[in-house]
């Protein structure tokens, strides 16, 4: 293949990787990674400072511990025989795939009781249905924006790949 289109091609790539990847991997705890907190409220502080979205992802990172998916009354009570999820090799990646409560809590004995436990809440991929007159102004709000960013970047985009061809 020629060097000017694998060129053109990569730019293309690219351009299309950037538009369609709009999925985060949140670093629990930020750097203080998973572990018994100060505080018993740290790591839903955290939590509630960021906005999840279905296939986020949240990666642990930790030593001689555990992290557990459970359910609500699990959580509350700090303890679960059976959970929905159980890892414990200190580099643990959890990917967010609904809208909902997701409960974590380490699984290493008194270590939830000491606030090594969390909360996420993912939000709905679509919000609530606004009454239809404002739904109308509101979609034809995002189709315009829309537009202007597509604009945007098929502009670029050729002009990119119009150079490349001329260049090379």
């Amino acid at each position: 293949m020629e060097p000017s289109k694998v060129f053109v091609l990569l730019c293309l790539l690219s351009t299309l990787h950037f538009l369609v990847v709009s999925c985060v991997q949140f670093e629990v705890g930020g750097t203080n990674g998973w572990k018994v907190p100060k505080s018993k409220e740290e790591y839903n502080q955290w939590a509630s400072k960021n906005r999840f979205k279905v296939d986020d992802t949240v990666h642990f990172n930790y030593s001689k511990d555990s992290v557990m998916v459970v359910t609500e009354e699990e959580y509350d009570k700090c303890k679960s025989e059976r959970p929905i999820f159980y890892s414990k090799d200190g580099n643990t990646e959890y990917k967010l795939n609904r809208p909902g409560l997701f409960y974590f809590m380490s699984g290493v004995k008194g270590h939830c009781e000491k606030g090594q436990r969390m909360i996420i809440k993912v939000l709905e991929v679509e919000p609530a249905s606004p009454p239809p007159q404002a739904a109308t102004e509101l979609q034809k709000k995002k189709n315009s924006a829309a537009g202007i960013a597509v604009s945007s970047a098929t502009v670029v985009l050729c002009f990119v790949s119009f150079v490349a061809v001329f260049m090379f």
